[in-house]
């Protein structure tokens, strides 16, 4: 923590001595020159940040620019065995493998499949448990949101059980024998369920802030003019909490190949037949499965460029499609 010292009291001494009683002598100036004190002023909010940005850089940029740099050679990932220049041929053997594009449309669909998960069920459970109050709120969100303080791999130990093709209790209720992870028609609806299952708490909780923060004389006002309970929601409520929505869409269109890694890795290792390999999974199975350093750096660099456009498209959209409350 920084203490920002006032500057030090300044006073002409007296003629005379400096040392001793005023009396006649030469004006000793000891205060620091006004430019100094101005940009030691200017420096103080700097060095708030500085370990921030120190950090930022440190375990951020510094590995962004090495993973680029990385995405130019071949290598083995051993220590013993040199890094070898290859210019752009990572980028055209990876755009060649058919995997990429197999890979892109699977995390298209786990997005699009999430999303109700996301956005859709927590705002219906937070309008419907938008009067709860006193100790049955706090009981109830405890509730929703424990599944998203369990660890993924331990959740996926539990699910596999769950979902047994022999003894399950999922083929159980259903009366069926499905091998849901070993199925490729399957594996991936398993996946996506149990995901949902984990962000659905969260979900909740962001939706249901969002709604305490809207000032509730709008619906007042609304309601003394005659609106119903379904107008106020839709011409009030949702247009308020859509700067709300749009940050959950965000979050699913960014974060939802990473919630699923765990899952996939525990559970179907990307299979079966790659059914459950998306472009998150593809790039750390080209890294530290294949140990092909050189074309895991090039996909994570399409992967960046490529949700970095799609984030810079979300923000323009959430700036004219939100409402604020002013």
């Amino acid at each position: 923590m920084f203490v920002e010292l006032a500057p030090p009291v300044t006073a002409p001494v007296g003629h005379g001595s400096s040392t001793g009683p005023a009396g006649p002598g030469p004006v000793v100036h000891t205060a620091r020159p006004a430019r100094v004190r101005r940009l030691l002023h200017a420096v103080v909010p700097y060095l708030y940040v500085a370990p921030a940005l120190v950090l930022l850089v440190v375990w951020t940029y510094r590995p962004l620019v090495q993973t680029a740099q990385l995405s130019f050679y071949s290598w083995n990932l051993l220590p013993t065995s040199p890094a070898v220049p290859v210019g752009l041929a990572n980028y055209e053997r990876l755009f060649e493998l058919p995997d990429l594009g197999d890979s892109v449309g699977r995390t298209v669909v786990l997005i699009l499949a999430l999303l109700p998960f996301s956005i859709v069920v927590p705002v219906l459970v937070g309008l419907l448990t938008r009067e709860v109050r006193g100790r049955a709120a706090v009981v109830y969100q405890a509730m929703v949101f424990a599944p998203m303080l369990v660890a993924p791999v331990a959740s996926a130990a539990v699910w596999q059980w769950l979902l047994d093709p022999g003894s399950g209790v999922v083929n159980r209720v259903l009366g069926t024998s499905t091998n849901w992870l070993n199925d490729s028609s399957t594996a991936q609806l398993a996946i996506i369920v149990i995901t949902g299952w984990h962000v659905l708490g969260f979900a909740v909780l962001i939706v249901s802030a969002g709604l305490a923060g809207i000032n509730g004389d709008y619906a007042d006002a609304a309601a003394v003019d005659g609106a119903t309970r379904s107008q106020i929601t839709r011409r009030i409520t949702l247009p308020l909490l859509s700067p709300t929505l749009v940050f959950l869409a965000l979050m699913t269109v960014l974060l939802s190949a990473q919630w699923t890694f765990p899952l996939i890795d525990t559970m179907t290792q990307g299979g079966p037949a790659d059914a459950t390999t998306n472009i998150y999974y593809l790039l750390w199975d080209y890294s530290f499965r294949s140990f092909d350093a050189g074309l895991g750096a090039a996909a994570g660099m399409v992967l960046l460029v490529g949700f970095g456009a799609v984030a810079t498209a979300l923000v323009w959209l959430s700036d004219r499609l939100t409402f604020h409350d002013n």
